[in-house]
């Protein structure tokens, strides 16, 4: 099965697209960008050049992935949530890509509509951002981040439900029954 591409998208030549995937209407993929296998890229989202996008991604409606961004495996990115790529950007004295801060969000993570992702930062596997949180710090595998800017409000399983204490260093699913255990202040493992 080869991708589909709505006819009102704009694939730049060059541009990788993954077998199986999903470009939906007004979308526009920059000529370097790489999208893999089984991915949904949602009306009116735009991936710009450079950007690598792993296989089974999701991007809702008007999501906006720029240069210096790459998204692992499985990862979700609500409705119009958005990555950016300077830190500080001026129409007037522009830097290019020399001064992009590179972002990674890691495996099955989870981006909330209308949340911003600062760059220079990693989200990691299996967190959930909530819907318009502002990430501007390093976010560990499996926190719950909510808020302006983001503070981690718990843990979530790999599931997606938010991990309930078990004991003093240990949580349960409530849904699938997965069990972590905290390694540290701001580490948690499955125990398998």
């Amino acid at each position: 099965m080869s991708a589909y591409i709505h006819p009102t998208a704009v694939v730049d030549e060059g541009a990788e697209i993954g077998e199986g995937t999903k470009v939906w209407h007004f979308c526009h993929i920059e000529g370097t960008a790489k999208v893999g296998a089984g991915c949904s890229i949602g009306q009116n989202a735009y991936v710009g050049q450079h950007v690598t996008i792993g296989e089974g991604c999701k991007l809702q409606n008007n999501v906006s992935v720029y240069q210096g961004v790459t998204l692992g495996r499985g990862v979700f990115c609500g409705p119009s949530c958005v990555f950016t790529n300077d830190l500080t950007p001026r129409a007037k004295y522009p830097k290019g890509s020399a001064g992009y801060k590179r972002t990674l969000v890691k495996e099955g993570a989870s981006i909330g509509a209308n949340a911003t992702v600062v760059c220079g930062h990693t989200v990691g596997k299996w967190a959930l951002i909530g819907a318009g949180a502002v990430v501007a710090s390093d976010v560990p595998d499996h926190a719950l981040m909510l808020g302006v800017p983001a503070r981690q409000a718990g843990w979530v399983c790999e599931c997606g439900q938010k991990l309930r204490p078990n004991g003093v260093t240990y949580y349960r699913c409530p849904d699938c029954g997965r069990n972590y255990r905290l390694c540290n202040d701001s580490q948690i493992e499955e125990i398998k």
